[in-house]
């Protein structure tokens, strides 16, 4: 896999058990792993990213948190089943 190109996945908005809202990000390059929540934006795990590309995947997601919370938010789980 080319080492410039992380696939990102995002997903849909879940709460918490005192109504708090959150979403999973998803990053992966090939071997590579970690996972992120908004809005912490915050890498909960990581396996094979350094800690410096751990921290510019938090940037990442605390400069696009608008737009994660947008896509977490165009996630409608039964549609999914439906198709």
């Amino acid at each position: 896999m080319n080492q410039d190109t992380v696939n990102m996945t995002v997903s849909p908005i879940c709460r918490g058990p005192r109504g708090d809202k959150y979403a999973f990000v998803n990053f992966e390059d090939g071997n590579r792993v970690a996972e992120g929540k908004i809005p912490d934006c915050k890498i909960l795990s990581s396996s094979g990213f350094t800690p410096e590309e751990v921290s510019r995947l938090e940037s990442y997601m605390e400069e696009n948190l608008g737009i994660l919370k947008k896509m977490a938010a165009g996630i409608h789980v039964l549609d999914a089943f439906m198709k």
